[in-house]
């Protein structure tokens, strides 16, 4: 009797401590696993989680916004998970997504890309305006008022794409560009690279590009290598790895570097405000830097 009375009473407290290891889970949705932005981000979100006590699961939506209310819906049952931090496929799209969470009192905090028209506790991200204006003001820095240049867009649906379309349009305008074309080549790399080649044939005078995505400008970059065309001046947004080494390498002119991994690390710390019943602020916007070397 005494041995299965210790023996019991192992079990129990086993069962006790196993329950207060248990960690809460934060939810991370992001776009694509596909893009080395999101990879930063996820990494700074993921150290954060870590030193804050939580665990940090990756839902990809793989540029799909019928894939990410699959990954919220699969969410959003788990007694496990707290907290939602998403950054979205579609600005309007994600709306279905985040009011499924919401119905399930899982807060939401958006991250990079904004949701149009749905409850959030808040949204953080980079002034993608301010860094486009950036971009612009340093090919007018270089080249001077009048230059002729060539816009690379990303994906039409993203909020970011209108709001770094909207700070370079600023720039065209105070420095006189001739903006030659502004065409999509959807944040991805060899899009960047079969469009600077269609573009480069009908546009030979073109001075420089500025591209809405690292991925994009290195694609563009390659192109005209490619062809020779060193003279080219080409400007990228975001600040991953592989362009900041194109910069230092001379081959790249610059690129606005965003600092995703502060942009998941904040979504954590926030996210563990709210959970302690803190109030945040609605936005808070990351600090950028122009690289040139």
């Amino acid at each position: 009797m005494k041995i299965n009375k210790w023996v019991t009473l192992f079990i129990l407290n086993f069962a006790l401590s196993t329950q207060t290891m248990a960690k809460d889970t934060i939810a991370l949705v992001v776009s694509t696993l596909n893009n080395p932005f999101f990879i930063s981000l996820i990494e700074g979100a993921q150290k954060e989680a870590y030193k804050r006590g939580y665990e940090l699961e990756v839902f990809d939506s793989k540029n799909n916004s019928a894939t990410e209310l699959l990954n919220v819906h699969s969410l959003i049952s788990r007694t496990d998970i707290k907290f939602l931090l998403i950054s979205t496929v579609n600005s309007n799209a994600v709306g279905n997504s985040i009011k499924l969470a919401n119905e399930a009192n899982i807060p939401v905090i958006t991250l990079d890309r904004v949701a149009h028209q749905v409850k959030v506790k808040s949204h953080i991200t980079s002034d993608n305006v301010l860094g486009s204006k950036m971009a612009g003001d340093f090919i007018a820095n270089k080249l001077g008022d009048g230059a002729k240049v060539i816009q690379l867009e990303g994906i039409a649906i993203s909020s970011g794409v209108r709001e770094r379309a909207e700070g370079f349009k600023q720039s065209v305008k105070q420095h006189k560009f001739n903006l030659l074309a502004s065409q999509p080549a959807y944040y991805d790399r060899t899009d960047g690279m079969h469009v600077m080649q269609e573009l480069l044939a009908t546009y030979p005078q073109v001075q420089a590009v500025f591209a809405q995505n690292d991925e994009m400008a290195l694609g563009a970059l390659h192109t005209l290598q490619n062809l020779g065309r060193t003279d080219v001046l080409v400007v990228g947004f975001d600040g991953t790895n592989d362009a900041v080494k194109a910069v230092k390498n001379g081959e790249m002119a610059a690129t606005i570097a965003q600092q995703p991994e502060k942009i998941g690390a904040k979504g954590v710390e926030m996210a563990d405000k709210v959970l302690k019943g803190e109030k945040i602020p609605r936005l808070t916007l990351i600090s950028l830097k122009l690289v040139t070397q």
